[in-house]
């Protein structure tokens, strides 16, 4: 009996290990090649010579008219993405690292928050999946508050990905999309229940922080990133500083130190189309030395504490410049307050601000 229930035990626990990595290799997939493929896919059936899927394309582009300017005006609405970030998937794609959630203090759900997340990584997979789904209980740590994480245009205008994209409640990165999801005020509906604040997840570093991604690193971009700032300042929205600790552990990449001819390729890539084309080191799927899935490393996505900022509705640089030194402080408080915690060697890690 014992060893029937060892036998089961094990089963169990393959089925389950590969189900998370099934998961996470199809976020990689997705994430890197599903835009170009469905371009590819939606020219193919068009010139393919289908009537009547040529119908429902040009059905389809119509609808994409119609809804071009979704991810500027708030995403989708949250009975469509609650759905999506609550499938059991996420909670295979966190347990495959895991992704663990930190709350440092509480957040109220009648309120809106600009949240800073830190490092970008080369997917900004921790922020993504602990504030992006609920795959790591983000909804029972912060009751009450609708995430949106923040992403650039460009994903909005492949079709049939742009719909995977607005699934996870994302929304356009531009500040005319920042200014919208920050100034809806909570209120009461109809029924007299509370409509929910939002939780605005920008990644201020950007695609251009992945080239600083390595294990055991942590390089942000933050010294002339200010515009954030101006923004929360002119909404009034409290400043929340995240950091993904072990975010740069679960990929390595192709050497590109600044000046060689690879890393000039890539800038000149991201400055026309502005994503990083990074060439990461993972592992395989079927072997652990070599391939594009990330690591089993573990990511602690820690919330920080608040910082109130009054409402300015055009801020002197000034005073922009005061609470970016504020933030800063909050930010570097955060990390070395939590690195002991979540870091391996943690005395030999330095967090380094860059231009």
């Amino acid at each position: 009996m014992k060893i029937q229930s060892l036998n089961r035990e094990l089963i169990h626990t393959s089925i389950k290990r590969s189900l998370e990595f099934l998961a996470v290799a199809a976020w990689f997939i997705a994430a890197i090649f599903a835009g170009p493929f469905c371009y590819g896919l939606t020219v193919f059936i068009f010139l393919g010579g289908f009537p009547w899927i040529n119908i429902l394309i040009v059905a389809y582009l119509a609808f994409l008219y119609y809804d071009r300017n979704v991810h500027w005006t708030g995403g989708r609405s949250e009975r469509i993405t609650s759905w999506f970030k609550n499938l059991i998937w996420w909670r295979y794609f966190c347990n495959y690292f895991p992704i663990k959630l930190i709350k440092t203090a509480d957040l109220d759900p009648s309120r809106n928050y600009l949240l800073c997340s830190f490092p970008h990584g080369i997917l900004a997979t921790g922020v993504t999946g602990a504030l992006g789904t609920n795959g790591a209980g983000c909804s029972k740590i912060f009751p009450g508050l609708n995430f949106s994480i923040l992403t650039l245009n460009q994903h909005f205008f492949v079709p049939i990905f742009r719909e995977y994209v607005l699934a996870f409640g994302t929304c356009s990165c531009d500040e005319k999309s920042i200014d919208n999801l920050l100034s809806t005020n909570s209120k009461k509906t109809e029924t007299g229940k509370v409509e929910k604040g939002r939780a605005v997840v920008l990644i201020v570093g950007g695609a251009s922080e992945a080239f600083e991604s390595r294990p055991n690193t942590y390089k942000i971009l933050l010294k002339r990133r200010k515009g954030f700032i101006r923004v929360a300042l002119k909404n009034g929205a409290p400043l929340v500083p995240v950091f993904s600790f072990g975010e740069t552990d679960i990929y390595d990449q192709v050497n590109n130190p600044e000046g060689s001819l690879l890393r000039k390729f890539q800038e000149y890539v991201k400055k026309k189309v502005g994503i990083a084309p990074i060439i990461p080191i993972g592992r395989g799927f079927f072997q652990y030395s070599f391939g594009f899935v990330p690591k089993r490393k573990p990511i602690f996505v820690v919330v920080g504490r608040p910082i109130e900022t009054p409402k300015i509705e055009h801020p002197t640089q000034e005073e922009i410049n005061e609470y970016h030194a504020k933030f800063t402080e909050e930010l570097i408080n955060l990390f070395e307050t939590h690195k002991n915690k979540y870091l391996n060697n943690a005395e030999n890690i330095s967090l380094v601000l860059c231009d």
